[in-house]
């Protein structure tokens, strides 16, 4: 071995006493490997039942997994933490550098409890931790501009990651993105309001240890395996030429895009096609931390300033098939220079993208029905494809300054209680949702998925491995492949894979990558262990409160058909109940 291995160190930093200290945690690492096997377990620890999700008693778990630094696509990291979105079990996963400079600065896992008293942010140098003032960077509503400046002041030492918040954060909007390494984000479930309820603007991380393995042999001919994979395979190769925009196409075609709130399935707009925006955008891709696929696409636009003729800035732009689908088709903006421009405003603000078109989309609908009027807007006229009036909109969602725009803040599921339009608000389990209207099984993975993502149980894949079939799956079945995919990506989620490999990491293969690091599992005891790291995870959500029974299902998914024809309510019932009996059996 080259090094004792810190997996099994987690630190923990108290933001109220400004305190830290390290524990080996090995017994839940040798358990349940890393990642969110590791983080879920840990949640449950420190999170006391009933916490106020944007109160100093709920907890902040950043967690790495076995695999990470070692092994291509391996560059993920887990953050768990309870959601002020669902109000119970929230997970969030984000590339980047994060993985390896949690791991390289010593540590498998961090825990944040508290809340400081004034700003700050942790700055983590392998054992060395410091709270920093950051009252000259709170008030600073740019994601992008607290990352240079941390990183001015930070240095260039050893493996870096910059994880911060924006002015959503500080806000507590309640879908607020923690931006990790500036192209990267934890975008879901609302983790940047739990760093701004915790006066946390930041958190900064450099390592610079090695790291061990068992068998330098086996372990090369493993990683070559992998890398082959990732650089010969078509799927890979589609993820690096176009990344995931490159299904904007098929989606449309097959009448699976959302749009315009999901009144429709397809937009008649070639312009934010992934091929099209590759053409005429595309500046640079981008690799998390040891991947050589590259998926991350930046596009190039020039924005002139406003008082100084001939004179441009260029600003570069991630962009992605999420992002097109919530700030694109179901806003109706069919152009492709006003759709970047509004990723960008978001990406600056640090919001969830694709809730953020969700809580759009649902306006702009609530304004044509006379739902919503100027009056609550303070006279913003909203419309389809409106670019200004989006802009201004999300300005008032951080600045907050009537009951209305309090209220868009806090989530779409506390502006219906007020205002209405629940029939066409599209929120599952208080998430918003993802961009597919593929069919049935998808929608079930939203209401069900553990952390209510579409990457949860595969529902979209499962719908269109479907379609055009004669003979429609029962429910159990469907069910049941819903339950086995979940299980089998706990694994991948505590190793800690990133989804799109997820190809290539099959279980033979994960098996022998986990022997290189001293792991002795077969396929079956992998299996296993997927399922109980799933139920741990229920475990948590049903103790604070979520109900299989009472899942609140928006009417607008009965009413557009997808490509398989209309939903049946009664048929989705079937799945969740099917379902449920898989989680909760003993």
């Amino acid at each position: 071995m080259l090094d004792k291995d810190p997996l099994r160190n987690v630190l923990y930093v108290d933001l109220t006493r400004k305190r830290f200290r390290v524990e080996d945690r090995g017994d839940l690492f040798e358990k349940y490997l890393g990642g969110a096997g590791v983080a879920s377990k840990l949640l449950f620890e420190e999170c006391p039942k009933g916490a106020d999700p944007l109160g100093p008693e709920n907890p902040i778990i950043f967690a790495v997994g076995p695999l990470n630094g070692l092994f291509p696509l391996a560059s993920k990291t887990v953050a768990c933490f309870k959601s002020p979105l669902t109000r119970n079990y929230g997970e969030s996963h984000a590339g980047g550098r994060s993985s390896i400079s949690i791991r390289l600065a010593g540590y498998g896992a961090i825990v944040i409890k508290g809340a400081s008293g004034n700003p700050v942010y942790l700055s983590i140098r392998g054992p060395k931790v410091q709270f920093r003032d950051a009252s000259a960077l709170w008030g600073v509503r740019s994601t992008v501009t607290v990352g240079r400046v941390i990183m001015e002041l930070e240095g260039g030492e050893g493996f870096r990651s910059i994880m911060r918040i924006g002015g959503a954060g500080e806000k507590l909007v309640s879908y607020a993105s923690l931006n990790a390494d500036t192209y990267r984000h934890f975008g879901r479930l609302g983790l940047g309001a739990v760093f701004g309820s915790k006066k946390l603007k930041a958190l900064f991380i450099s390592g610079k240890r090695s790291l061990p393995f068992l068998d330098s042999g086996n372990y090369r001919e493993v990683y070559d395996e992998i890398y082959s994979y990732a650089v010969k395979s078509p799927l890979m190769r589609k993820y690096h030429e176009l990344g995931t925009a490159v299904n904007v196409s098929p989606l449309n075609e097959m009448g699976a895009l959302p749009t315009r709130n999901l009144m429709n399935t397809k937009f008649e707009a070639d312009e934010i096609y992934g091929e099209n925006l590759a053409e005429k955008y595309l500046g640079r891709r981008v690799a998390c931390i040891h991947c050589p696929v590259a998926c991350i696409h930046l596009a190039t636009l020039r924005e002139k300033y406003e008082f100084e003729p001939y004179f441009y800035k260029t600003v570069m732009i991630s962009y992605d098939y999420e992002l097109i689908y919530a700030l694109g088709s179901m806003l109706c903006i069919g152009d492709a220079e006003d759709m970047l421009r509004l990723m960008d405003a978001v990406e600056i603000y640090g919001l969830d993208a694709m809730y953020t078109g969700v809580i759009l989309s649902w306006l702009t609908e609530a304004m044509e029905r006379k739902i919503i009027g100027e009056k609550e807007t303070l006279g913003i006229k909203v419309e389809w494809g409106d670019l200004d009036s989006y802009l201004k909109i999300l300005r008032n969602i951080i600045t907050q300054p009537n009951e209305f725009y309090v209220k868009l803040a806090k989530g779409l599921d506390e502006a219906v209680k007020e205002y209405g339009g629940e029939d066409f608000a599209l929120t599952f389990g208080g998430n918003g949702m993802p961009g597919y209207h593929t069919g049935i099984v998808a929608h079930a993975t939203y209401l069900t998925g553990a952390r209510h993502s579409h990457l949860d149980s595969a529902g979209y894949g499962i719908d269109q491995k479907m379609m055009g079939k004669e003979e429609r799956s029962s429910s159990e079945d469907l069910a049941k492949r819903m339950f086995e995919e979940e299980s089998w990506r706990q694994i991948l989620s505590s190793l800690v894979i990133c989804f799109f490999s997820r190809g290539i990491y099959e279980s033979e293969l994960v098996k022998r990558a986990l022997e290189v690091v001293g792991f002795n599992l077969s396929e079956d005891e992998l299996f296993r262990l997927g399922e109980e790291i799933l139920r741990n995870k229920y475990e948590f959500k049903i103790r604070e409160g979520f109900d299989f029974n009472k899942l609140s299902v928006p009417k607008r998914i009965f009413e557009t058909p997808t490509p398989s024809g209309l939903i049946d309510e009664e048929e989705l019932k079937s799945i969740i109940t099917k379902y449920e009996e898989l989680i909760t059996r003993e």
